[in-house]
C-alpha cells in the first residue's frame, strides 16, 4: 500500500491567488489531485497550512513549521503516513496520472524522482531522518537531499509533469 501526499503549502506568489483553488477543467487544482491520490493510493493526507484558510473540500494536516517549503509538507506527510512509501505531489502539475504515480512508487529505493526533479515523488520512511535534519538546519531544497539519499531516477512523460506557476500556465494547458 501507498500514502499519497498532496501538498498545498507554497505561496503562490507568481499565481497571483492560491493555486490550490484555482479550476482546471471543471474542478480546482487541489480536487484534481486529490481524485488522483484516490485513485493511486490506499491513504491520502494534505499537508500545508492551516492558517491560509484555504476552502478544500477534505481534511488539511498543518506541516506544524514557519516555513514555506515543499519539504515541510513532505517531513509533516511522512511522519503521519501509514505506510513506508509516499507518493508527494504538488497541487500544481495538474496532468500526473495513477499510472505514473505508481511507476514512483514500485522504483523507490529511498526516494524516486523523475528526472526533472523531486517532486513528484515517491518518498519511503527511511528517508523521514535525512529531510528532518535538512528542515531542523533551514536546508530547505528537497532537491539538495536528493545526493544523501539512494535515489532512482524513473523517466515519465514530460508532458505529464507540466507545472503551472502563473494563470497564464493553467490557461494554456485547457
Amino acid at each position: 500500500m501507498i500514502t499519497g501526499l498532496l501538498l498545498v503549502g507554497g505561496a503562490s506568489g507568481r499565481f497571483g491567488s492560491p493555486k490550490a483553488l484555482a479550476e482546471f477543467r471543471g474542478k480546482t487544482l487541489a480536487a484534481r489531485a486529490w481524485d488522483l491520490l484516490g485513485e493511486a493510493c490506499g491513504e491520502r493526507i494534505a499537508v500545508g497550512k492551516v492558517e491560509d484558510g484555504l476552502d478544500l473540500p477534505f481534511p488539511l494536516l498543518d506541516d506544524g513549521t514557519g516555513v514555506r517549503a515543499p519539504l515541510a509538507g513532505l517531513v509533516a506527510g511522512l511522519r503521519a503516513a501509514g505506510h513506508d512509501v509516499c507518493v508527494a505531489v504538488p497541487v500544481d502539475m495538474p496532468l500526473l496520472t495513477p499510472a505514473s504515480l505508481l511507476e514512483l512508487a514500485g522504483a523507490c529505493r529511498d526516494v524516486a524522482i523523475p528526472p526533472t526533479g523531486p517532486l513528484p515523488g515517491a518518498y519511503r520512511k527511511s528517508a523521514l531522518p535525512v529531510l528532518q535534519r535538512r528542515l531542523r538546519a533551514g536546508e530547505l531544497k528537497l532537491a539538495g537531499a536528493l545526493a544523501d539519499l539512494d535515489t532512482a531516477t524513473v523517466e515519465l512523460d514530460p508532458e505529464l509533469l507540466v507545472n503551472v506557476n502563473r494563470q497564464n500556465d493553467l490557461a494554456r494547458l485547457t
